[in-house]
């Protein structure tokens, strides 16, 4: 018997100021904040896309190791101009737009705590 599993359920990620990091994934980025069971420690949760999550957990005191090529996590997007415009609008910096291999567009922002986000649009 094979373990199955459905989908990528939630991003966890540790911040240091989990309120400058609630106002970059929120007013910045534009993600939709969720509610969040009563834990006993500091988060928020935001929507990210249809079903998956993104977890913010406050108290980091390590150094993040994240990288365009190493640890990061990516978001599909539908149209690369309208988020290269939306992130520029929003003073925003992300790396040049590159083109992969097989023909998705990609470009990279980074967190206040120094996460690297990719922006993904898959070929048409």
């Amino acid at each position: 018997m094979n373990m199955k599993t459905k989908d990528l359920n939630h991003i966890a990620l540790h911040v240091e100021n989990l309120n400058l990091s609630m106002e970059f994934y929120g007013e910045h980025l534009g993600l939709e904040e969720i509610a969040r069971p009563d834990f006993d420690f500091p988060g928020a949760w935001f929507r990210l896309g249809k079903l998956q999550e993104l977890h913010l957990i406050a108290g980091r005191n390590a150094e993040v190791n994240s990288s365009t090529r190493g640890n990061h996590f990516a978001l599909g997007v539908e149209d690369m101009d309208e988020t290269e415009a939306y992130l520029a609008g929003r003073g925003i910096e992300h790396t040049p737009r590159q083109t992969r291999p097989d023909g998705a567009f990609q470009i990279y922002i980074e967190d206040p705590d120094g996460y690297w986000i990719e922006f993904c649009q898959n070929p048409a």
